[in-house]
């Protein structure tokens, strides 16, 4: 990772001088509890502290006008700051015995049955009679027991089974496994259907299913290609609302000009582009003949694809940032919570400082959004919110959503500081995610260990009940086996419940297995699965979650010996001059070490803000153009072919008792 340029360590060496900001009335609202979407623990990640950092303070509104805004402006340098640390309010804790640490392996008593949930499963299930597995199969594919269901109809789809209802069985093994987005599997029963059984009369109905599942994948041109074997007649107003659907998820102008010399009379294709050019921020001057030849050709409103008028570059920018500073609530417990959100804001100050010293300055200002929607709402209705630069913000989900319709229909680029939910940027051109979704996690670990990886090219992945994990593991599983390698078994355990780890890990063979991966932070996890290696004297490449170098139940001996390798997009380096330079200065000013919180804010504000100086409110088709650069604090950050969440995330591995990355920023 490259260290900070001169003129960067000139800016942080000679202190940080910001002007106090200004605070005007919120409005009174209750707010609700809601679990912020924090990124994931991380080596040396401090604990949370009860000490407050510095709140903006109350007074006078910019310009005289009474807004909810917090202006914060730099100030020259050496200028005293206005704003006071807040009165801290120290909580003792009560003394817990510290956890014994256990390396046995984990008991091999039989697990308690689960208890039956749902409909009774149907009678003779693996029965020899084909007619009784097939009507088996249907029963479970409504009961939404998808992987049963495929377990049952598999052996009737072989042509060698000769079996009567072999396409139908063959189709609804593909409904079952796309419904469980089993892509892959979807895929290749599809293609047998087409293959084995052309003259069925249920064929259509499987084309379109096709295309859907090609879509899933991001095969756009296969997708298109199966819709066009459907007969004119069949399901045409269904396979026009699917390509309107997915055809605008192209993330890059390439892939789009590839598919119009393929489909030039593709109307939704066609219609999907238009609306990139005038609409998603890709508009170049080089864009207007063929954006004209597409209004023309498909009769398009002229009006609503005329694109804006590009915003020019300024001297200044201004950044709304949107987060749930809860200023109508003083008290210790509501600041000892929102102390993310304070840390978060203090590392965006000191950025702004920096990108002051360096001729590049930025305004912010922040809006108490609290912790519901209502207040979030009433802070978008503020007319000068519509003409901010930039928005960064919020941090819980429901008001996540909501932002990123605000920054799509006004055309406004947005970031959101927390989320690693690849939902919010799909098919939004104007929403960035700082954190790389879990998804793109997923792939790019996927990505390393086929690469650097040796031993058999097969797999093992765990994942927790949750939505980022089970998103991790899928995502895992179908960008691993794209690469040629193969998941052998994709399970999903609860770590809260001994009995769900027992039977996740029973009957798998960790010795015949290239690689282990395990998608959870559970403090239980890891001890577990150690234990399960040692028992059957196995040692295959782990690949889990940064969080379990904190984990006081796993043994330093243990993530240091054995090949485990980690998935930690918030690796720190504390030997980089930067970081040592910013932890100084973020001390000395808040009278606490920084969280990781508080290094995100600085790396967001700082990147995102020199990307308005050096391209303009509307940079989404130059970031698609770069690849992943180092950045100023972690080890790099990227928004390549379109991508909308952060696609460099680091692997890294213990050695000699120390974190090393071993994919830095230029090697993959």
């Amino acid at each position: 990772m490259r260290c900070f340029s001169l003129l960067q360590l000139a800016s942080l060496c000679t202190g940080l001088a910001l002007s106090g900001s200004v605070l005007a009335q919120q409005p009174t609202v209750k707010p609700t509890t809601q679990k912020p979407a924090a990124p994931r623990a991380t080596a040396g990640k401090p604990t949370t502290p009860a000490k407050a950092t510095t709140a903006p303070a109350t007074g006078k509104p910019v310009g005289g006008a009474a807004t909810k805004g917090v202006t914060a402006t730099s100030s020259a340098a050496g200028a005293k700051p206005t704003t006071a640390p807040a009165k801290s309010v120290l909580v003792p804790a009560k003394a817990t015995p510290a956890p014994v640490k256990s390396s046995a392996a984990p008991t091999t008593t039989k697990p308690a049955a689960a208890r039956p949930s749902g409909p009774p499963l149907p009678a003779n299930l693996g029965s020899s009679d084909p007619n009784m597995r097939y009507k088996n199969g249907k029963v479970l594919l409504d009961q939404t027991r998808y992987d049963l269901a495929m377990q049952e109809l598999e052996p009737l789809t072989r042509p060698t089974a000769k079996f009567e209802r072999a396409p139908e069985a063959a189709y609804l093994y593909a409904v079952a496994a796309s419904r469980a987005k089993k892509w892959v599997e979807a895929e290749q029963m599809l293609n047998l259907v087409r293959n084995e059984y052309p003259q069925w009369a249920g064929l259509p109905e499987a084309l379109f299913l096709q295309g859907q599942v090609s879509f899933e994948q991001n095969d756009f041109d296969n997708a298109l290609k199966v819709l066009s074997m459907l007969p004119p007649e069949r399901l045409t107003t269904e396979r026009e609302n699917m390509k309107a659907v997915y055809l605008p998820r192209i993330k890059d102008k390439a892939t789009f000009q590839s598919l119009l010399k393929t489909y030039p009379r593709e109307a939704a294709l066609g219609r999907a582009y238009a609306d990139k050019l005038a609409n998603g921020g890709w508009y170049t001057d080089a864009d207007k003949g063929q954006l004209n030849d597409l209004i023309a050709q498909f009769s398009l409103d002229r009006t609503r694809y005329t694109p804006r008028p590009r915003a020019q570059k300024k001297s200044t920018y201004n950044i709304g940032v949107l987060l749930p500073f809860e200023f109508n609530d003083p008290s210790w417990e509501k600041q000892r919570k929102n102390q993310f959100v304070t840390d978060l804001y203090a590392g965006m100050r000191l950025a702004q400082d920096s990108l002051q010293r360096e001729g590049h300055p930025v305004q912010l200002f922040a809006y108490d959004t609290g912790a519901d929607t209502l207040q979030l709402k009433s802070v978008l209705a503020l007319p000068e919110v519509a003409s901010m630069d930039m928005l960064i913000g919020p941090v819980y989900k429901s008001g996540s959503k909501i932002l990123a319709r605000f920054a799509q229909q006004k055309q406004i680029l947005c970031v959101n500081p927390l989320s690693q939910d690849g939902d919010l940027v799909e098919d939004n051109p104007w929403y960035y995610l700082f954190e790389p979704s879990a998804e793109t996690q997923a792939k790019q670990a996927a990505q390393f260990a086929f690469a650097r990886l040796g031993g058999p090219r097969t797999a093992v992945v765990f994942y927790e009940d949750s939505k980022d994990d089970s998103s991790f593991g899928e995502a895992y599983k179908q960008a691993y086996e794209a690469l040629g390698g193969k998941v052998v078994e994709l399970r999903r355990i609860n770590s809260d419940v001994e009995e769900s780890l027992s039977a996740g890990f029973t009957g798998v063979d960790l010795k015949s297995v290239g690689h282990l991966v395990v998608a959870s932070d559970h403090k239980k996890a890891g001890p577990y699965t150690f234990g399960v290696m040692q028992a059957q004297a196995a040692r295959p490449a782990l690949i889990t979650y940064a969080s379990w170098l904190d984990n006081n139940r796993v043994g330093l001996g243990q993530l240091n010996a054995r090949s485990v390798y980690f998935v930690q997009p918030k690796f720190i380096d504390k030997t980089n001059l930067g970081v040592r330079r910013f932890r100084q200065l973020y001390t000395q000013r808040q009278n606490l070490p920084p969280s990781v919180f508080a290094f995100s804010g600085f790396e967001m504000l700082y990147y995102f803000a020199s990307q308005l100086h050096q391209y303009g409110p509307a940079f989404q088709q130059e970031l698609a153009n770069n690849g992943p650069v180092s950045g100023a604090l972690f080890q790099g950050i990227g928004y390549p072919a379109g991508t909308h969440d952060n696609q460099y995330v680091p692997i890294t591995k213990m050695e000699h008792l120390e974190v090393e990355v071993l994919n830095p920023v230029g090697i993959r």
